[in-house]
């Protein structure tokens, strides 16, 4: 690094603590009981607490010198994405999205990238400044990654903030590859979270009967956190009065909404690290764009489950025109009456292996009006299938508002917090991912 560019990001840094003085009291407001009365001029230098990638594993590392070596392999995955739906998509070491990638700011990293797709590759490290031959665009800075070989990325991250990797390819990048890197401060930020946790956004145009995105296709009919839409996505655990961080991650066509129900947040960071305090303001949906990353913190303040989720309402539901599994006819939406919605839902509920829940009631003259049914009939309660012990306590038939980009966040009082901790502990691993491992 030049001096010119060590003395820029020192003056830089500078400021930013000058500029976060100011808000000590609004801090001492805003923070949890154990965290009130830091200042903000204060640093801490113990380790930050990993962030969790949920229903996405970490990409693991092992130490060469002072190097972390990191091992990618780009190769066919099969990703099940709802408990009745199964895709063939492109991921990394058998994972789509690609396994998370966290370091420390000051970190030497070597990064092998292995090509087992049918077609050649590149990796470009979004949002991190490398050096150009590092920067993996094809025919620019390196030549493609044939299939069958390997490429060695190295370089130094001198950044912090949440960034991503993913293939220099339009199409590729649809077809799922792409993975978070997250560059923890060697500082940890103030006020301290307790909680992390990231999300990759995807969108995915489906055929019917089909298990093959259509990556030149912009009717997407499933919307995806981390890979998979609810209600099989992994609900979040908070313990009551803790702060909490959210990171999203969005590489797809359309730019998404990102509500949270309940509470206020700040946005404390994008895909160009954290931001100064003095441009943090309360909101309660931030807008992801494509190509970015937001990150927002808030005070985990009352006790509930909280639902986060895409507001483009066509980004809260999931796709119903294949579920009777026929290869040669579609179905609505929505039936028309009762009885048969029931039974088109029970087709579906006894090929998965759930029970269909009654749905909601309607009116005896329901089908007189006009635009009749929209939402109506189109609940589909799953709690048995997609359990686990972060929806232990959730309410009878929590899972049939559940649909597309959403998950929740649990915040919990500390014993109910503690118990499901204990459960987490002790659960089995979750199912893998299906992929080749010759392809």
């Amino acid at each position: 690094m030049s001096e010119s560019r060590r003395t820029f990001f020192r003056n830089a840094s500078i400021l930013g603590v000058g500029l976060m003085g100011w808000a000590d009291t609004l801090r001492a407001q805003k923070s949890p009981p154990q965290s009130r009365g830091q200042s903000a001029r204060q640093s801490s230098s113990a380790p930050s607490i990993r962030m969790e990638s949920p229903d996405i594993r970490d990409l693991p590392f092992a130490l060469d010198g002072g190097t972390k070596v990191f091992h990618l392999v780009a190769q066919p995955v099969q990703r099940k994405i709802v408990p009745w739906k199964m895709l063939d998509v492109w991921g990394y070491n058998g994972s789509c999205p690609g396994p998370t990638i966290q370091v420390t700011q000051g970190d030497r990293v070597r990064i092998l990238v292995e090509n087992r797709l049918p077609e050649s590759t590149s990796m470009h490290w979004h949002g991190l400044e490398v050096p150009i031959e590092q920067d993996g665009v094809p025919y620019v800075s390196q030549k493609p990654i044939a299939p069958g070989e390997t490429f060695t990325y190295e370089f130094t991250v001198h950044q912090e903030g949440t960034f991503f990797y993913h293939a220099h390819s339009a199409m590729q990048e649809m077809i799922g590859l792409i993975g978070m890197f997250i560059a923890h401060p060697r500082e940890n930020h103030l006020p301290k979270v307790d909680h992390d946790y990231g999300f990759v956004l995807q969108e995915w145009a489906v055929l019917p009967n089909s298990s093959v995105p259509n990556t030149a296709d912009m009717e997407f009919n499933w919307l995806t956190f981390n890979g998979v839409a609810a209600p099989l996505t992994t609900p979040l655990l908070a313990r009551l009065g803790s702060r909490v961080r959210l990171r999203f991650v969005n590489l797809g066509m359309d730019h998404h909404p990102v509500h949270l129900h309940g509470n206020q947040f700040v946005v404390t960071g994008t895909e160009g690290g954290r931001a100064p305090e003095s441009t943090w303001y309360p909101s309660n949906t931030v807008l992801v764009g494509v190509a970015q990353a937001r990150v927002v913190e808030f005070e985990a303040k009352y006790p509930g489950a909280w639902m986060i989720h895409c507001h483009l309402p066509h980004h809260m539901m999931n796709s119903m025109m294949d579920l009777l599994g026929d290869s040669d006819r579609q179905i609505m939406t929505s039936d028309q009456t009762e009885m048969s919605a029931m039974e088109q839902m029970q087709t579906l509920a006894s090929r998965t292996g759930f029970q269909h829940q009654h749905p909601s009631p309607v009116s005896p003259d329901a089908g007189a009006i006009p635009g009749f049914p929209q939402d109506a009939f189109m609940e589909m309660g799953m709690d048995e299938l997609v359990q686990k012990p972060e929806t232990r306590g959730l309410p009878k038939n929590w899972s049939a508002g559940m649909m597309g980009m959403m998950t929740m966040v649990r915040v919990l009082p500390e014993k109910e917090f503690d118990e499901i901790a204990v459960l987490k502990k002790s659960a089995p691993p979750a199912e893998e991912p299906r992929h080749d491992h010759n392809s």
